[in-house]
């Protein structure tokens, strides 16, 4: 199974936190990371959003159907999120767009086995993916791309 952190875009400053929008870099951040990832994506990928408007607006940038989860809204766990994804046991992909620092955790746990705060720059993707090894499984990173670099 293939896992995709999506770390929301650059965002407006303020409160209430669940209401902060997109910037107009933010935006453009989105728009980039969309194409990117639309042209790698499978068709059979869950796309899990936070319920978040900075979260949405980077997922509607990707112009798929998606499912909004406030099990990962801002704050959530790194635990919760596996929970939402049906990691490892999902057959299809999902993709994840969430915040910082629960991304970061979640990357720090399932590739080094401890849950330490790893930074995920705004509207990166972490690529991870489960494999059959030796009777076992391992975490692999397949990709960590940056809208700065599209």
């Amino acid at each position: 199974m293939d896992l995709i952190l999506w770390r929301h875009c650059e965002a407006e400053p303020g409160e209430p936190d669940l209401g902060r929008r997109l910037t107009p870099k933010g935006v453009k951040q989105a728009e980039r990371m969309a194409a990117w990832l639309d042209a790698r994506l499978p068709d059979t990928c869950r796309i899990l959003v936070s319920p978040a408007d900075r979260a949405q607006q980077t997922a509607l940038a990707l112009q798929r159907k998606f499912k909004t989860v406030p099990e990962i809204a801002p704050g959530a766990s790194a635990s919760a999120v596996l929970v939402a994804a049906n990691w490892p046991d999902s057959r299809e992909p999902v993709l994840i767009v969430g915040h910082q620092p629960t991304l970061g955790e979640l990357a720090s746990f399932l590739l080094s086995g401890e849950e330490a705060y790893w930074s995920v720059r705004k509207g990166a993707v972490w690529w991870l993916s489960n494999r059959a090894k030796d009777g076992g499984a391992a975490v692999v990173l397949k990709a960590v791309q940056s809208p700065d670099f599209i």
